[in-house]
């Protein structure tokens, strides 16, 4: 059976794939590695099978899986019913731990430790913690996790002196696992010339350019786009479903007058924010009531960037982490 650790921090990423040792078969995923971060930062791997303190009893590990999603449907004239909507759901996932030592106060110590890890997410002040799914070619997939229930004696003859085992059920409000390492599109202004200088040009100071993203997903992922001065308005357009919206820097809301050259401002579009370098709220920059701050659908987004007032240092930004059905 696959052994644990006590708790450590994550050394630096390297990019190499997880050690042999750590691999183990889990149900609906094949063969994989896990760990589990707590809010505090800390790491506890839950697959490695050279140590005594804690491992996972894989055959009861589930969850794992595609997104449970809830359907909504109108009867058909003609029998049956057709399909209007389907929803994603928060997925549960069930973890089993058995946990050992050798004394009753160092069973207890470790049981006491990875309770506190777990129960901690549901603080206000901590948030969630992050279950880690890895795979042998290096790949991650991560998901938030909340713990629901589970950390808990199972009751049975000579249990709880040296050793128990806890089935753990953890609460997903997000049902998609993530790719941990983002997806970075980069755009600048090309060095601008003079207009008759030496034949009749065009330069980049008011479009930045169109382009093609891959949303390698399995859903719709809300990217975060970071825009660097100088600019006096900027407008993102997803040309294949025509939505779009504007950043205006003079916005009365805001007053701030163009962004300068190497000034920073920060879209989210989930949740909606408009940040400026400082921290202050730049909302009321967006051209409501017809801003749409869209999404990118799995496979090929055609978008377009246009930046009046752009200059040689002029750049946007997307960011989004891939997003998927199972681990």
């Amino acid at each position: 059976m696959p052994l644990i650790t006590a708790p450590y921090v994550a050394p630096p990423d390297t990019g190499e794939p997880p050690d042999s040792g750590t691999i183990v078969p889990l149900p609906e995923i094949g063969y994989a590695s896990a760990q589990y971060t707590d809010p505090s930062g800390t790491v506890w791997p839950l697959t490695d099978r050279d140590s005594a303190a804690w491992f996972t009893l894989a055959d009861g590990v589930s969850g794992l899986g595609a997104v449970p999603y809830d359907l909504t449907s109108d009867p058909h004239p003609r029998g049956g019913a057709r399909l209007r909507h389907a929803q994603a759901q928060p997925r549960t996932i069930v973890w089993p731990l058995f946990v050992q030592g050798s004394t009753h106060m160092e069973f207890l110590q470790r049981w006491r430790a990875l309770a506190t890890a777990f129960t901690r997410t549901l603080r206000e002040t901590e948030g969630p913690g992050v279950l880690e799914i890895a795979r042998p070619d290096g790949t991650r997939r991560q998901i938030k996790v909340y713990y629901l229930e589970g950390f808990e004696g199972q009751g049975k003859r000579g249990y709880y002196r040296d050793a128990d085992s806890a089935v753990i059920s953890l609460w997903c409000e997000d049902p998609y696992w993530t790719d941990p390492v983002p997806q970075v599109v980069h755009r600048e202004t090309g060095a601008l010339s003079s207009f008759f200088s030496p034949f009749p040009t065009v330069s980049s100071s008011q479009i930045l350019g169109s382009t093609t993203v891959t949303n390698p997903s399995d859903t719709t992922v809300w990217p975060t786009w970071t825009i660097t001065g100088p600019a006096s308005l900027v407008t993102f357009t997803h040309s294949g479903t025509g939505e779009s919206f504007t950043l205006n820097p003079n916005a009365s809301a805001i007053g701030h007058g163009n962004l300068l050259a190497g000034e920073q401002v920060v879209i989210s579009t989930d949740p909606p924010a408009v940040t400026f370098q400082n921290g202050d709220n730049w909302i009321g920059g967006l051209n409501w009531p017809s801003a749409t701050l869209w999404g990118l659908a799995p496979g090929d987004n055609p978008l377009a960037f246009t930046l009046a007032g752009s200059g040689a240092a002029s750049a946007v930004d997307l960011t989004f982490n891939p997003r998927y059905e199972t681990a």
